[in-house]
């Protein structure tokens, strides 16, 4: 197996060679294999040898039966069973257990078929989708048109509350065109819409439901029991959809916010999977021969954030001398000890089908720090720069960039706030700051909610009347190759242009029993973007 992952990686690259041993863990067969390949321009020859030898590194029989208890970082009387409710990674890695969308994300983030088993569009404003035969929710009523028109449109009702309300807002409407069709028609054109209904709030419910306790939904367990802020269990739906899933029998999923009670707890054996590890945590877990580390490598990052609109960033020239003051391979190696990889100071990471892998890295260069400092000639006083514990590592960064600044003549002030309240007393409302940003399911939603001129979230008020323009382009345009250049006009954008630096793109870390199989990144976050509930398996 190892010999014939390793000429995986050789002939397509490791990158690519995860997603698709990722995409086989996850149920993908040798066609569907061989189906991406093609799509991504391989030669029919060529591709199905490689579908071949994929499947074959892949090679590893799940074994069914068994029970697992799963500690994820939040608790609360707020969780929730309602997918248009969903607000923590609790409520996500549950939701995927009872419910189904019509896509599914991959571990590109690339929308593939779930409930939908095809999806087309002419134009990027009507979509219509096909939907799977055969499929029953748990208390046995066949999945109709009628249940996804219910699940889309109850969005838009301001009565539901929806944490995915705004997403919604672009659906002008959604009916039934056909026994197991459904056409949705947004309002402008959206390339994404797969994307953004692969997303955990756009799972499908019955027409109607109004009481989601029970969790009925299309997907890989039942609901046995659910106490918000204590505990669900869910066991095997037997008439599951995929041929030969879940494999597990059942699933007891808690919240403990404590991260050393939740570290403790997977050591002592009361755990078999715990979320969000510190990567100090790390090597308690390394040392224990019975567990192991799961890191997914994500879009998460933490950003130094120059406001374009008041303060030193007012002046391009400082905004420069930041970037380049920031010590990338230092902050690596010293703040997440090794559980990153180098960003650009634009949003969109390298596990991300746009990325645009040609734009030269940013070195750490304090002289040329020196050059636009002296050139935006700001004086000798010193520069506030507001961190908080709120934002991930904006401490430990800020002070490497201290550090830094010194060697080019600049005096940076770390001022530190408390985590109380930060976001909505010092985010975006001091001149020099930190911000941090969880993975977002597309390019287009990252730029958009981040980066576009209107923006409620655009943390450094930077504005570009092209960078708009092209978003909007972007996210109408239907061909592929199109789509990357555009985003990779954007990326240049804002890495050239731009009041952010973002030094990092930070991993997720989770632990788990070595006796647990199954785990494969998907970009989301941890726990196989809170999805890994149909996927693991116990080692016999």
């Amino acid at each position: 197996m190892n010999e014939s992952k390793t000429e995986l990686q050789a002939l397509i690259g490791p990158q690519e060679s995860i997603r698709l041993l990722g995409e086989l863990q996850r149920g993908a067969s040798r066609r569907d294999i061989l189906a991406m390949l093609m799509a991504g321009g391989m030669q029919a020859t060529l591709a199905g040898s490689m579908g071949v030898l994929a499947a074959t590194a892949h090679a590893q029989t799940p074994r069914r039966g068994g029970r697992i208890r799963v500690a994820a970082a939040t608790a609360g009387v707020s969780d929730t069973l309602d997918p248009a409710k969903l607000s923590n990674q609790t409520d996500y890695s549950r939701s995927t257990m009872f419910y189904n969308g019509l896509t599914s994300l991959d571990g590109s983030l690339t929308p593939q078929p779930a409930l939908a088993e095809e999806f087309v569009t002419k134009d990027a404003v009507d979509w219509v989708f096909k939907l799977r035969k055969g499929v029953r929710f748990h208390d046995g009523k066949p999945l109709a048109p009628a249940d996804v028109v219910f699940s889309l449109m109850r969005h838009k009702d301001p009565a539901t509350a929806s944490k995915a309300k705004t997403l919604a807002d672009q659906i002008e409407e959604v009916k039934a065109t056909g026994p197991d069709e459904v056409t949705v028609r947004l309002k402008a054109p959206n390339a994404d819409l797969p994307v953004i209904l692969g997303t955990f709030h756009f799972q499908i419910v019955k027409d109607g439901t109004t009481d989601f306790n029970a969790g009925i939904g299309t997907g890989p367990f039942k609901l046995k029991e659910f106490k918000p802020g204590v505990r669900s269990i869910a066991v095997r739906n037997e008439g599951y959809w995929k041929t030969g899933r879940p494999y597990l029998d059942e699933i007891e999923f808690i919240g403990i916010g404590d991260e050393s009670a939740r570290i403790n707890a997977l050591l002592s054996g009361e755990l078999d999977l715990v979320a969000f590890i510190n990567p100090r945590s790390v090597p308690r877990i390394d040392q224990s021969p019975g567990h192991a580390v799961f890191e997914t490598q994500a879009g998460q990052y933490t950003d130094l954030v120059i406001r374009r609109d008041a303060g030193p960033g007012v002046n391009p020239e400082f905004v420069l001398a930041m970037k380049y003051l920031q010590d990338r391979e230092q902050m690596k190696r010293t703040v997440a000890l090794g559980h990153a990889v180098l960003a650009n100071d634009q949003p969109i990471d390298p596990t991300n089908r746009f990325y645009f892998a040609g734009l030269p890295q940013r070195a750490f260069d304090p002289d040329k720090a020196r050059f636009h400092l002296q050139r935006a000639n700001l004086g000798s006083a010193p520069i506030p720069v507001v961190v908080s514990p709120a934002a991930q590592y904006s401490v430990e960064l800020a002070l490497v960039l201290q550090q830094s600044a010194q060697k080019a003549g600049l005096n940076l002030e770390v001022k530190r706030m408390p985590a109380d309240g930060y976001w909505s007393n010092h985010w975006m409302k001091t001149p020099v700051g930190f911000g941090a940003v969880n993975p977002r399911p597309s390019a287009d939603t990252l730029f958009t909610q981040f980066f576009k001129s209107d923006a409620t979230w655009n943390e450094s008020g930077w504005k570009n009347e092209k960078f708009d323009q092209l978003l909007l382009a972007a996210r109408a345009e239907t061909e592929l190759a199109k789509r990357k250049r555009m985003y990779a006009d954007m990326q240049v954008l804002v890495h050239e242009q731009g009041g952010i630096g973002i030094p990092l793109f930070l991993a997720n870390i989770d632990g788990h029993s070595k006796k647990l199989k199954g785990l494969s990144p998907i970009p989301l976050g941890g726990l196989m973007g809170y999805s890994f509930a149909e996927h693991v398996w116990l080692e016999a």
